[in-house]
């Protein structure tokens, strides 16, 4: 069975993960329809990496099924899983610091068309991926300092040209872990804004994993919260805004919005 519109991309049935004695995950089932941005949502220690984990096979879950597009992914490897069009971000930043901006992007580009990573060949015979990469870096605006190195970036900026990186890999579901973390508060409006340019395109489905309420109740088209490793809720954000259960375990008893 392949997504549509009416069918979800991703479903997860009961899925479990224990470490130890401990349900990190407890039996969390809910769909992501394509072409929507799901949040999750939880306190500290709700279990919301850990569900990022399982989803893209960097765990390998207790219990419980992964579906992609009908079809059960939940025994392939994290690499598998990239290949079917999965693309994943952490919360710690996944870059070559020593390589230019540019550089970063086209090596994923050569990734993705295996081409290899040949760093002695001269840069023009892969001209079309060079290309490419300015016009990535275009789109999360980063095109000005394409030849900078990327350890001279901001942490800001760094978090941008992760996504860039990313994109790169043309991933059908982007899997993004907290994409502002340690971010200062004038850097945020910027990955806001990227986030929004790759939602309007209407072609990828985003999972996001994301502490700034208000930033998630402004993109998402649904949100899932977790709490101890349990699903509570999973709906629109307004509904999850008003929720009284939510707001007593996210937001200790009251909501507020920005």
């Amino acid at each position: 069975m392949n997504a549509t519109n009416n069918n979800p991309i991703i479903a997860v049935k009961d899925l479990t993960i224990r470490f130890g004695g401990h349900a990190a995950v407890d039996q969390v089932s809910l769909e992501v329809m394509p072409f929507t941005l799901k949040s999750i949502i939880g306190p500290n220690g709700a279990g919301k990496t850990t569900f990022f984990n399982l989803l893209s096979g960097q765990y390998k879950p207790t219990g419980g099924k992964v579906f992609l597009k009908g079809k059960d992914i939940t025994n392939l490897s994290a690499p598998m899983r990239c290949r079917l069009g999965l693309g994943r971000s952490f919360q710690l930043t996944n870059i070559f610091p020593l390589l230019t901006v540019l550089e970063n992007v086209r090596l994923a580009i050569q990734a993705r068309k295996g081409y290899g990573f040949n760093f002695w060949r001269h840069y023009l015979h892969f001209s079309a991926c060079e290309d490419e990469a300015y016009q990535i870096l275009k789109e999360v605006l980063l095109d000005e300092k394409w030849l900078y190195p990327a350890n001279l970036l901001t942490h800001g900026e760094q978090r941008k040209l992760e996504m860039a990186i990313l994109m790169a890999l043309k991933p059908e579901i982007l899997f993004l872990d907290e994409p502002t973390a340690g971010m200062s508060q004038e850097e945020v409006p910027a990955i806001l804004e990227i986030l929004e340019r790759i939602k309007s395109m209407g072609d990828k489905t985003i999972l996001l994993v994301e502490h700034k309420m208000d930033m998630i109740m402004n993109l998402s088209d649904s949100i899932a919260v977790l709490q101890d490793g349990r699903l509570i809720a999973d709906s629109d954000p307004e509904t999850i805004y008003r929720s009284k259960e939510v707001q007593e375990a996210y937001l200790g008893g009251g909501a507020k919005r920005e």
